[in-house]
């Protein structure tokens, strides 16, 4: 497997009573065999979660704004990255920089991301009936202000002041509770898988080819004072990461790709996400046949079973939690960290510096 240019994960999880996205509730789309609403977290969040997981420093980004000086209204618009390589996340996670007029430069990054979704439509999904949030600050009223304003014809007049709020509360027997409702609100339970798919011909190289630039030529000078030295892959010439950096990165990208944590959802919604199971092969089916659901044929209504196949020619790392959801499953504690060793060993095997005869 030396030069096998392609490493396949799959990860199988379990979510309990979570929520992967909050922006507007709960992201699925619906499964046209069963027709069920299924629940994922995207592709990109699974990456920007892996990438945060490494650890390492982030590249500055650049925020672009325009102020028209007539309405004197502020609009964003896109946000630029440095594009160089020399930072871990823009080697791993590609960058693009296209302005009009101007030098423009993409580099596709070499980690492709599945969404994190449901091993299959009947082993987990969105929880119902829907639930009602409140967000309360009731229990202590005098310390928490309570802004109330006319409207008139729709039009939002002057605050009241704390006498003609008293008055109006008195004479129209209401009540402002410091309480806020937030309205049909869904969760996700159940078995969810994530695939990687990892373009080890391009993990560490980086393209200099000036047709389709990946690298400005200030930044290509840069890494090149920095000792990355020049080769080939098989989409031609290009500047290969030093061994030593390579060295770096690879356990740390090893350790994010088993053990990332969705991090940007709210407090109320946090799940272990425990790993239950972790498949790796060089064959993209063997790690769909190791870890799937199949369908149950002895039942009246379609059912379905986890399934673990160790027969299959793909590496298995079960954990114990995989007891708990898949009859006969019998795992061991240190098998997140095997997993971790055995991917970084299989990446350190790729010889980046001759692809090329």
């Amino acid at each position: 497997m030396k030069n096998t240019p392609f490493i396949y994960l799959r990860g199988l999880r379990h979510a309990q009573h979570t929520v992967f996205a909050v922006n507007d509730g709960q992201k699925f789309y619906v499964d046209p065999q069963f027709g069920k609403k299924m629940a994922y977290s995207s592709g990109q969040q699974v990456k920007r979660s892996v990438l945060e997981a490494l650890n390492m420093p982030f590249s500055a980004m650049t925020f672009n704004w325009e102020i028209d000086k007539k309405d004197n209204k502020a609009s964003q618009k896109e946000p630029h990255s440095p594009c160089d390589p020399s930072f871990t996340d823009q080697l791993l996670g590609g960058y693009m920089k296209a302005e009009s007029g101007s030098f423009g430069v993409k580099r596709r990054s070499p980690l492709s991301f599945s969404a994190m979704r449901p091993l299959h439509p009947l082993l987990g999904g969105i929880e119902y009936p829907t639930e009602n949030l409140t967000f309360d600050r009731t229990s202590h009223p005098e310390h928490h202000e309570v802004k109330v304003f006319w409207l008139d014809n729709k039009k939002r007049g002057a605050q009241l002041s704390k006498e003609e709020l008293d008055e109006w509360l008195t004479s129209n027997k209401r009540t402002l509770p410091s309480r806020a409702f937030i309205q049909d609100q869904t969760r996700v339970s159940g078995l969810f898988a994530y695939d990687v798919a990892i373009d080890l011909r391009t993990l560490f190289c980086v393209s200099t080819n000036k047709l389709e630039p990946e690298l400005f030529p200030e930044v290509e000078k840069k890494l090149r004072s920095e000792g990355w030295v020049e080769g080939a892959n098989i989409f031609g010439k290009c500047l290969i990461c030093p061994k030593e950096k390579r060295d770096e990165i690879i356990p740390a990208l090893a350790k994010a790709l088993i053990n990332w944590r969705i991090t940007s959802n709210q407090s109320r919604t946090f799940s272990l996400m425990e790993t239950v199971a972790l498949a790796i092969s060089d064959n993209a089916n063997q790690i769909a046949y190791a870890i799937r659901g199949d369908l149950r044929d002895d039942t009246e209504r379609p059912q379905a079973v986890p399934k673990i196949d160790e027969s299959t020619q793909a590496e298995l790392f079960i954990t114990p939690i995989a007891s708990s959801h898949i009859a006969g499953s019998v795992g061991s504690a240190d098998a997140l960290e095997k997993a971790e060793h055995r991917l970084a060993a299989m990446i350190s095997q790729f010889d980046f510096e001759h692809q090329v005869n």
